[in-house]
C-alpha cells in the first residue's frame, strides 16, 4: 500500500535536512517506514495477502541497507533517526 502524496509530502517536510531534500538516507527511511507501517495494518485485515507480504519483506530490505549506509557514515544522525520513527534495533 503506497502513501497518498499529501503525507509523503509532511513526511519529507519533517525529516528533510534542507528545503527540497527528497534524497538523503534520512528522508528515504522515513517514506519507507511509513510504507511499512501501512502494510503492516494492511496485513492485520488481509492475513492471507502472500504476494503484498514480499513486498513488505523487500522495503524492510532496502530499509535496512538505507540505515547500514547511515549508521557508517553519521553515527549520530542514525541514533536520531531511529529514535524518532521508533525503529527496533
Amino acid at each position: 500500500m503506497s502513501i497518498s502524496a499529501e503525507r509523503k509530502a509532511e513526511v519529507i517536510k519533517a525529516y528533510a535536512k534542507k528545503p527540497g531534500d527528497t534524497g538523503s538516507p534520512e528522508v528515504q527511511v522515513a517514506i519507507l517506514s511509513e510504507r511499512i507501517n501501512n502494510l503492516t495494518e494492511h496485513f492485520k485485515v488481509h492475513v492471507k495477502d502472500n504476494h503484498s507480504r514480499r513486498g513488505l519483506l523487500k522495503l524492510v530490505g532496502q530499509r535496512r541497507q538505507l540505515l547500514d549506509y547511515l549508521r557508517r557514515k553519521n553515527e549520530k544522525s542514525y541514533k536520531e533517526l531511529i529514535e524518532r520513527l521508533g525503529i527496533r534495533r
